[in-house]
């Protein structure tokens, strides 16, 4: 550690810049922040794949910040100078104190703030509680690891050809999201889709509370936030409480002529697969449903082209989703609209009309060169199928660009590794790796396995991604995986 560095950088006027961008980036979560703040060394080049967005929230500590940074050097020094130290030296060491002192006072605000919402909080998920039990829209949650918003988006995009669906947008997934959502619903909606968040154990319990959904589809289960629930267990015993609530309101669950037949779907690829309940669930992943049969797939930066087998009639759908990865979700959809009622024609039109999400394998062409912005998935099955997807490129020279997935917990090391191994095996021409606390070990992943392409390093994502265009060419393909929050090392 610069001793000189961990001291002037407390100095700088950016300082308490630093501290308000980083409650901001952590969600105000006040020992998040407090984590980030111990584990930080030089204050100065905080903010360099983000910036502080200049909400009413963050002026307020940002003023509050300098008042208590004004505040701990004048208690400091009158408290020194107190103690019979002279004038000066009092002064000078309120200034050495008063850095110090700042972020604590912003945690103690933040945690009192906290608490002084959460009775609003409260009132607002509890009438939209209310408004819910009301509608009488079936209700179907989202929960998972990886490909929530992924799936919530393909079953709003494809159930909207015969029914009006109404969903959250973003990642909308926590109590007060959805409950502003509810608070927009016209009333009249016959499907509502709601993306589950799983941060702590009981979020997912706490959401189906408030939710009451009729069906339930579990993503998957991987390592993602690893780093906070500790163990595979403990994040699949939280994913999977989805699960429990269905089993215990199974007997109550009608909703006009929809027959309860199963109570949810279960993606067969997942890491962490529990005992198979196939009375209750449906098991979906490439070869698609029992019903929903997947004969045929062909895939390219256009898309895909998936052949479908169903009650002995063969469809083909085309989806501008990328990935084999997708074609599972596409057919749980495809199986849960035609238990809604739709025809395999109206599936089709909305299968057609699915495509890539927002910073989850988007593609963009710029001067011949395909462009793919994979930077909001960040586990390890999405960076599996990514680095599938450009194996099954054909004629492209190809570019993996990472720093690496964060939340890994004890199992960083292994996961990356296993990243470089697979990185290698594909033959990926060009690895641009961002350094950080894990690109290390996918470095030592590739050259474990052989890796005969070439691994580029970069400091900071945005020297990477302003050196890219003058290195490519036309036909090249370049992914981006993963973004690195500035709160993690």
């Amino acid at each position: 550690m610069n001793f000189f560095k961990y001291l002037w950088t407390r100095y700088h006027p950016n300082y308490v810049r630093a501290l308000i961008y980083m409650l901001q980036a952590n969600e105000y979560y006040p020992f998040e922040y407090m984590a980030w703040y111990h584990r930080t060394n030089d204050f100065y080049n905080i903010e360099e794949r983000k910036h502080l967005v200049y909400t009413l929230k963050a002026i307020l500590l940002s003023a509050f910040a300098w008042i208590s940074l004004v505040w701990s050097f004048a208690s400091s020094a009158i408290f020194i100078y107190w103690s019979q130290v002279p004038g000066i030296v009092a002064a000078i060491a309120g200034f050495i104190l008063a850095p110090f002192i700042v972020p604590y006072t912003l945690f103690l605000l933040i945690v009192f703030l906290n608490a002084l919402q959460k009775p609003v909080e409260a009132v607002i998920v509890s009438r939209a509680k209310a408004k819910l039990k009301r509608h009488k829209a079936i209700k179907i949650a989202v929960a998972g690891s990886f490909g929530k918003t992924t799936m919530r988006e393909i079953l709003k995009t494809v159930l909207s050809q015969g029914k009006r669906v109404a969903a959250p947008g973003g990642s909308h997934n926590t109590p007060l999201a959805i409950a502003r959502f509810v608070k927009t619903l016209a009333g009249d909606e016959e499907v509502l889709v709601f993306e589950f968040g799983e941060y702590y154990p009981g979020d997912i319990k706490k959401l189906c509370n408030f939710v009451e959904p009729n069906w339930g589809v579990i993503t998957g289960v991987n390592e993602a936030h690893l780093e906070r629930f500790g163990s595979l267990e403990k994040a699949a015993k939280t994913i999977y409480e989805l699960v429990d609530y269905l089993k215990a309101k199974s007997g109550s669950f009608s909703k006009g002529s929809l027959q309860q037949e199963i109570l949810g779907y279960v993606n067969a690829e997942g890491t962490y697969q529990p005992p198979r309940d196939p009375s209750s669930f449906v098991y979906y992943d490439k070869r698609g449903t029992p019903s929903w049969e997947v004969t045929t797939v062909e895939s390219s930066v256009n898309g895909l082209i998936i052949g479908f087998a169903y009650n002995g009639e063969h469809y083909q759908m085309r989806s501008r989703l990328l990935g084999v990865h997708n074609v599972g979700p596409i057919a749980a959809a495809a199986d849960i609209a035609s238990r809604l009622g739709l025809s395999p024609e109206q599936i089709g039109m909305g299968v057609g009309q699915t495509k890539p999400y927002e910073h989850r394998m988007q593609p963009n062409l710029d001067g011949g060169v395909t462009w793919i912005d994979d930077s909001y998935n960040g586990n390890p099955d999405g960076a599996a199928a990514a680095i599938a997807f450009l194996k099954s490129l054909e004629g492209s020279r190809r570019w993996y660009v990472t720093p690496g997935l964060v939340e890994m917990g004890s199992r960083k090391e292994e996961i990356h590794r296993e990243m470089g191994k697979k990185l290698a095996e594909a033959k990926i021409e060009k690895v641009v790796l961002i350094k950080n606390s894990v690109t290390p070990y996918i470095e030592e992943g590739l050259k474990a396995a052989g890796y005969a392409g070439e691994i580029l390093w970069y400091d900071f994502g945005p020297t990477a991604f302003n050196a890219l265009p003058k290195m490519t060419v036309a036909g090249d393909v370049v992914l981006l995986q993963n973004d690195w929050p500035d709160q993690y090392e």
